[in-house]
């Protein structure tokens, strides 16, 4: 099994709407960066992924479960870009910050602050099992 971070802007697609998207999970779609890209061509079925709200929040907020692996993006005319399905896993129990990630100097290699812009990356399980013992820590 591999880990990524997905990120999205909660007012185009939030949590809360990845959660009433049920067993069916979600398409995502739109990646339209090709490093982006490729790392969604290399995801496989029953990875888990952090989903991180940007722009309003920055913060990871739940993980999400790839239920189907790359398939042609069907909102890109050019027909380059692929989509994944994913389903809601869980909430984390406590939201983990960009601020708090930047403090903490065992992440200070995580793509999410070495390539800030990039929509999907991948992570390792190391830094994983972190955030994951991040998010359990009540503020």
């Amino acid at each position: 099994m591999n880990y990524w971070l997905m990120k999205s802007e909660p007012d185009a697609w939030s949590i809360d709407q990845q959660i009433k998207s049920g067993n069916k999970g979600s398409m995502w779609d739109g990646v339209r960066n090709y490093q982006a890209a490729n790392n969604l061509r290399k995801m496989k079925r029953g990875d888990l992924c952090f989903f991180y709200h940007s722009n309003i929040g920055r913060e990871i907020v739940g993980i999400v479960k790839v239920i189907r692996e790359a398939y042609p993006d069907p909102t890109d005319k050019s027909k380059k870009f692929v989509a994944v399905q994913v389903r809601f896993e869980k909430k984390l129990d406590q939201p983990v910050t960009l601020e708090s990630i930047k403090k903490t100097k065992e992440l200070k290699d995580l793509p999410l602050i070495k390539q800030s812009r990039l929509s999907v990356m991948p992570m390792d399980t190391k830094h994983w099992k972190i955030i994951l013992n991040m998010s359990r820590i009540v503020k």
